[in-house]
């Protein structure tokens, strides 16, 4: 199996800060969606308090948007920061109600928390955004495909 990774981060003129592919094995057992949302998010602000950043809390209107673009990518097969009607992760964000949208990660085919957390922390683009310590809201959302596979949507505010 392949897993993939992707960033995009807002900068001040809200310009693409980098798309990163990853390629390696799966391995591991799979687990519930819910039970991989609550480890990434545990990973992510353990790496964000060890780096120096405060643990980050859930964001409801954050998580409806990275669930729903997660969904998108599983449903689709298309994996991208582009989602249902040529969508941004600032425009899903405004539309479940958030309106300081700053960043996003990526990923599809990680079978553990770890392994997708591990990826992003290697990647130049995704260790910007999940160590951005001006964030200040996050969420991870978590949809497997029809054949299994966990597609991943982590989205960062700056509220």
């Amino acid at each position: 199996m392949v897993r993939r990774l992707a960033t995009l981060a807002l900068i001040p003129a809200a310009a693409l800060i980098g798309l990163v592919t990853v390629a390696a094995p799966a391995q591991a057992a799979v687990v519930s969606t819910s039970t991989l949302q609550t480890q990434v998010v545990a990973l992510s602000n353990q790496a964000r308090v060890k780096a120096g950043c405060k643990a980050l809390k859930v964001n409801a209107a954050l998580l409806w948007a990275a669930r729903g673009h997660s969904k998108y990518m599983a449903t689709t097969g298309r994996f991208s920061h582009t989602g249902s009607r040529n969508s941004t992760f600032i425009a899903r964000a405004r539309a479940a109600g958030y309106t300081a949208a700053r960043s996003e990660n990526i990923a599809w085919g990680y079978r553990s928390a770890r392994e997708v957390v591990n990826a992003w922390l290697k990647s130049p683009g995704h260790r910007r955004n999940l160590l951005d310590c001006r964030a200040k809201a996050f969420a991870v959302g978590v949809i497997n495909s029809t054949n299994g596979t966990p597609y991943y949507t982590q989205d960062f505010g700056s509220r």
